[in-house]
């Protein structure tokens, strides 16, 4: 059976969020201890490599994510596809310090940030009236992949070297997604729009530029919030071993709990999409990090091996919430024309922060701090930021125009 326009562009999304998993964190987080291994680094060292190389990545994503609103989306999606592949076999090749700096900027450049800015970006735009729902369908992507990848590439790592791994990544990548690109979206146009004919014309939203959102005080303080979840969870994705080995847990329980994680994730995201749609994001905002803060908490208290699961499942509702606020309250606010460029620097801060985590846990490790300390920080984290959104919850409305 033809796939209609919608469910195409959904299948699109869906897979370039799967494929985004090889640059995010929980991915590269398991290879961690290999290359440490191989390379003679310290945990501290891998984290500020990590968190230099992603930074820089953030930054480039800045310019070349706002592309996206200039070049129609099939173009935009090659060029992706195509780095992403050369990243991925790059990093196959790594043997020094240089080289897993630049393997990295590439994974965290093509994978976490291009692969999903272009996902989310693209339905962001073509849905209106059911943008939530899209935008949850998605990133089941993503918790597919934090389902499925954790325990598989573990498993791997028995029968092949990490470099094989990645070899056999890159050519899944070249061989599968520029099949998925043209048999989706090609036809897709910047103008493009969900076909619904319920949807109401009679309500239009002022579409603030980029510049306009960067003087707005209430972008800071949504983004104090939007960037809790990928810097605690990339520290946790980042330092599982160090995790693992603190809490005296077997090698296989945090991938295991991965599955628990992908399995709230998914469950939240049905639900969310819905939520979103009947209530709005900036009405649900405020609930986001709250299984994160409780998140916090058990690892702060706990220790037993089976709290690895109440632990990253409360981080996968989290992240649940997270995956679909986070691009949809950008468009309800500041509308769509111009949520590329809106996105893109969004997208950059989300990746700077996932540079910071890294950073932050790594040097926090190698200075003596224990896994409990870290979590308390983090959650002090969450409570502060919470507190200033609820401060301004009232005046996060869009700017209604009206009809000429």
């Amino acid at each position: 059976m033809l796939l209609n326009i919608n469910k195409k562009v959904l299948l699109f999304g869906f897979i370039f969020t799967f494929f985004s998993s090889f640059g995010q964190s929980f991915f590269l987080g398991l290879f961690n201890a290999p290359l440490r291994d191989e390379l003679g680094i310290t945990h501290g060292q891998f984290g500020n490599i990590y968190a230099s190389a992603t930074i820089f990545s953030s930054l480039i994503l800045i310019w070349v994510g706002k592309k996206i609103d200039e070049y129609q989306i099939i173009y935009y999606s090659f060029f992706v596809v195509l780095l992403l592949f050369f990243s991925s076999l790059f990093f196959s090749f790594i043997n020094n310090i240089y080289l897993l700096a630049l393997g990295i900027f590439l994974m965290r450049f093509s994978g976490q940030g291009l692969m999903s800015h272009t996902s989310t970006t693209t339905v962001s735009r073509f849905f209106e009236k059911s943008r939530g729902k899209a935008l949850s369908t998605i990133w089941f992507g993503l918790s597919s992949a934090e389902f499925i990848l954790p325990i598989f590439i573990t498993y791997l790592f028995v029968i092949y070297s990490w470099r094989t791994v990645w070899q056999g990544i890159a050519l899944i990548i070249i061989l599968f997604l520029p099949f998925v690109v043209l048999s989706t979206i090609k036809t897709i146009k910047l103008d493009s729009r969900e076909k619904d004919n319920e949807i109401s014309k009679d309500i239009k939203i002022k579409s603030w530029k980029r510049i306009e959102v960067i003087k707005d005080f209430r972008f800071y303080i949504i983004s104090l919030n939007m960037l809790a979840m990928p810097w605690i969870a990339t520290g946790i994705f980042v330092y599982q071993s160090f995790i693992s080995e603190s809490k005296i847990w077997n090698v296989y329980t945090i991938p295991k709990a991965f599955m628990v994680y992908s399995i709230a994730s998914i469950i939240t995201l049905f639900f969310s999409g819905f939520l979103v749609d009947k209530f709005t994001s900036r009405k649900l905002i405020s609930l986001m990090n709250l299984p994160l803060l409780f998140a916090m908490i058990v690892l702060f208290l706990f220790n037993h091996e089976i709290t690895a699961f109440i632990f990253l499942g409360l981080v996968g509702v989290s992240n649940g919430l997270a995956n679909v606020l986070g691009s949809s309250t950008w468009a309800e606010i500041y509308g769509v024309k111009f949520i590329g460029s809106i996105k893109a620097l969004t997208t950059a801060f989300m990746v700077f922060s996932t540079a910071f985590g890294t950073a932050v846990f790594g040097i926090l490790i190698d200075y003596g701090f224990s896994i409990e300390n870290i979590a308390l920080i983090s959650g002090i984290y969450i409570v502060i930021s919470l507190i200033l959104l609820l401060l301004i919850r009232g005046t996060l409305e869009p700017i209604k125009l009206e009809n000429n």
